[in-house]
């Protein structure tokens, strides 16, 4: 460990404690299950956050991690939650990354957000486990302002996002209301998805996307 990582896990322990003690019963609390990076803004402190049945300190980071090209010492977490967010085990969500949450957010175990991306959550965004995000990545399952038609009825709802099991996502997608991704799935980077796909062991990619490769799969 560095000088700057000890200072860094130091400079933690305020917002690792208020963040703890807020969400979690004493007995849950004091064992620090999530850790939170002194450069992460707590913009929202509400709703709630789901642990797994078996909890261990520091199963969750938030702020934490290193993307070499972006300068972590000047990233800012975001923390904006009225709605409800279930961790299905450990999980890390990196420097720069912010959370909007005022529905209900999944994220299973093994999700690694790695740096500088957002998820804005209004309806229902569900990842599966073993999820990977490159960097400036956004998933929204809003259009956030509501249009409407002639006769002054809703033409744009919110609707739920579902990613499956074992997915990376790669640098710069965008994933928009209605987004499905099936299993085993790779998204190529810049790739723009409001739709729902099948089948497994492929790659997506493109604006609008389609089916790159088949048959393959993708490690860690």
């Amino acid at each position: 460990m560095t000088s700057f990582d000890f200072w860094n896990i130091v400079r933690s322990i305020p917002k690792t404690l208020r963040f703890n003690f807020h969400y979690f019963p004493f007995k849950t609390a004091v064992k620090l299950p999530v850790v939170v990076s002194h450069r992460t803004y707590l913009r929202e402190l509400h709703g709630k956050v789901e642990l797994p049945e078996k909890v261990e300190t520091a199963m969750i980071k938030i702020g934490f991690g290193d993307v070499g090209h972006y300068d972590r010492k000047r990233s800012r977490s975001i923390w904006q939650v009225s709605g409800t967010v279930g961790f299905g085990g450990k999980a890390s969500i990196g420097h720069g990354s912010k959370l909007s949450v005022r529905g209900d957010l999944k994220l299973g175990a093994g999700f690694n957000m790695t740096a500088e991306s957002t998820i804005v959550c209004a309806k229902e965004i569900t990842f599966g486990d073993d999820c990977l995000l490159a960097w400036d990545v956004l998933v929204m399952d809003t259009d956030e302002h509501p249009l409407f038609d002639k006769e002054n009825e809703r033409i744009n709802p919110d609707k739920p996002i579902v990613v499956g099991n074992h997915v990376w996502i790669g640098c710069k997608c965008v994933l928009l209301k209605g987004a499905e991704v099936p299993n085993d799935t790779v998204l190529a980077a810049g790739t723009l998805l409001k739709s729902a796909f099948a089948g497994e062991n492929q790659v997506i990619g493109g604006n609008p996307p389609s089916i790159l490769k088949r048959d393959v799969r993708w490690a860690h």
